[in-house]
């Protein structure tokens, strides 16, 4: 008989470790196959909450942030696609690419949690921004961006501009901060088990298995 795991993927948009940990995540779930029923809930963790709407561009980002040089940058960027690539998802990502602010890009997610379509936006997300090189702040790519996870479109435009959920947000990130998450991704199963970071299928099948029998 499967075993529910809840699990809480906290992440950002503009995270490319959290793209390589879902991936992960993800396989790790087909590998176990029955033995598993998971319930899986994204929740928001912003990595640069007071990043303007223009946004920066990402090697200016990560020298200020990080003092990396951009050839160090650009390592670390060919490294991180070649890591989303093993979990099959296409990084497109360049020294013009920029960092954004994904305040309302979490808005928007959490009202598609509610309606049911929380993983496919998180998902289509990501692929707006790695991929097509979109800004997740920008409300008509957001709109856009909706339709495609199978949201209505009118409802997608009002989110943002409305500023509803955004109390929401506000609280679970102030939750999670409080609670001791600082980097993304953290996946939180069964509100007690930690696992840190863009970890492999092979790690997440361990713990998921583990987890597994220790309820059992």
């Amino acid at each position: 008989m499967p075993k529910p795991m809840k699990i809480d993927f906290v992440s950002d948009v503009s995270c490319p470790w959290c793209i390589i940990g879902l991936g992960g995540l993800e396989q790790a779930l087909e590998r176990v196959g029955d033995l598993v029923e998971a319930d899986i809930h994204f929740e928001p963790f912003e990595l640069n909450p007071a990043m303007p709407a223009e946004g920066q561009n990402i090697v200016e980002h990560v020298a200020q942030k990080y003092g990396s040089t951009p050839e160090q940058s650009a390592a670390a960027r060919k490294m991180i696609q070649d890591r989303a690539a093993e979990v099959g998802f296409r990084m497109v990502t360049s020294d013009q690419s920029r960092i954004y602010n994904t305040f309302d890009a979490h808005r928007l997610l959490h009202w598609a949690g509610l309606e049911g379509r929380q993983s496919a936006l998180k998902h289509a997300l990501f692929d707006a921004y790695f991929t097509n090189g979109e800004n997740p702040g920008d409300h008509d790519v957001l709109v856009a961006t909706a339709g495609r996870a199978g949201l209505d479109e009118a409802t997608a435009r009002e989110v943002p501009v409305s500023g509803r959920y955004g109390d929401d947000v506000r609280a679970a990130q102030r939750r999670w901060h409080e609670a001791g998450i600082n980097a993304v991704p953290a996946v939180i199963i069964n509100d007690k088990y930690l696992i840190s970071g863009g970890q492999p299928a092979a790690a997440f099948e361990r713990a998921l298995r583990t987890i597994a029998a220790e309820a059992a």
